[in-house]
């Protein structure tokens, strides 16, 4: 994404170096040969930066570097997707988009995730079920002196390793949000096996968890909007990462083309490849485009966000990964080895293309908005 602000510069400068000092990709292999999704010391260091701050207006003590928190959270996305770095910026900032448009009962805990001290998920899918957030079956019965949780979610981000979970329950016959502590008697996690070397995932039980009253995330009329601005958060940073990751390789696939020679000339000298390249090219210009067409939509909270977000999403997810796949033959035998870093940036891609919706989810999610849109 481009920009012209001295400040934005600065603070994108300063991301840049920080991802590229202590998060590249030979940190990305390290932290899978460990076991470990990412450092607890790196993210608090993160969040310094104020990349958790972001979304948070400065009376609950965030702030961004623009003025337009949403455009520098997903240059940050962009950035980072550029390493397919670890970390929870994803989880945390869903999480965080929730909580400060119903802050009430919660300023403590967005103060702990604007600090890095605490990490936070959203806890929305549950298993054997597709993308579908306002039909949750974990339940929240009222109780005496609150609520008492009960149910399962599964693909979880960062489960393992979350202090907070933000839980959606059907409640009364109405959905409502539950922030949760993991040490909360009753809550179970299992951790879950991830196509990405980094992001880890988790399966969590409730099992009659209680909660007091104070838990609840807005008010019954608000959770509607609340998961609506979380969705579109989450599915943008999604677009952007991957709007990085695609520069990057494109970046180093065209430059291999410069450097690998064939019969004394260097390959993309060659017209087939030329053609290919130009075709990524285009293709990449069209995912850029949509995601930045989505990013500015949820930025002034337009009523075409949700329009603009899963075209967007549709586009990059149905493109990226062939684009990718493409690049891995543009290289040749080396593409495909575990020693070359490709598979890092397509792994990500294809986690990125599974959550928060499928390209097909959201090519009908584009069909019935249009169709609503026609008939009103």
């Amino acid at each position: 994404m481009t920009e012209t602000n001295p400040e934005v510069l600065l603070f994108a400068s300063t991301t840049q170096s920080f991802l590229e000092k202590e998060a590249p990709l030979s940190r990305v292999r390290e932290l899978h040969d460990a076991g470990t999704p990412f450092d607890a010391d790196w993210w608090r260091r993160a969040a310094e930066l104020g990349w958790t701050s972001l979304l948070v207006p400065e009376a609950l003590g965030g702030g961004s570097v623009s003025g337009n928190g949403v455009n520098d959270l997903a240059l940050v996305a962009e950035l980072a997707g550029k390493t397919v770095a670890p970390g929870p910026l994803h989880p945390v900032s869903t999480v965080l988009a929730g909580l400060v448009d119903a802050p009430e009962n919660h300023e403590a805990a967005i103060e702990s995730l604007i600090s890095g001290e605490a990490v936070a998920s959203w806890a929305v899918y549950e298993p054997a079920s597709s993308w579908s957030p306002m039909t949750p079956a974990l339940t929240a019965t009222p109780t005496d002196a609150g609520f008492r949780l009960d149910g399962v979610k599964d693909r979880v981000e960062a489960g393992a390793e979350s202090d907070l979970l933000l839980v959606t329950a059907t409640c009364d016959g109405a959905v409502r949000q539950f922030l949760v502590p993991t040490d909360a008697p009753g809550v179970s996690i299992e951790p879950q096996r991830s196509v990405d070397l980094v992001k880890r995932y988790a399966r969590v039980q409730f099992d009659g968890v209680t909660l007091d009253a104070s838990a609840v995330v807005g008010s019954a009329e608000q959770t509607a909007a609340l998961i609506t601005r979380q969705s579109l958060i989450a599915q943008m940073l999604q677009c952007a990462e991957v709007v990085g990751i695609l520069d990057e390789v494109l970046r180093f696939t065209v430059q291999w083309g410069f450097d690998r020679h064939s019969f004394g000339r260097p390959i993309g000298s060659y017209q087939a490849l030329k053609h290919k390249y130009a075709d990524l090219k285009i293709y990449f210009e069209g995912c850029r485009a949509a995601t930045n067409a989505a990013v500015a939509a949820v930025a002034s909270r337009s009523p075409d966000a949700e329009m603009a977000v899963s075209v967007a999403k549709s586009y990059v997810g149905e493109h990226a990964p062939g684009m990718l796949q493409d690049c891995i033959q543009l290289h040749g035998g080396i593409g495909v080895t575990w020693e070359h870093d490709l598979h890092l940036y397509l792994r990500r891609t294809l986690l990125d293309r599974s959550m928060f919706g499928t390209p097909e989810d959201h090519n009908l999610r584009v069909y019935a908005l249009t169709a609503h849109q026609e008939t009103a």
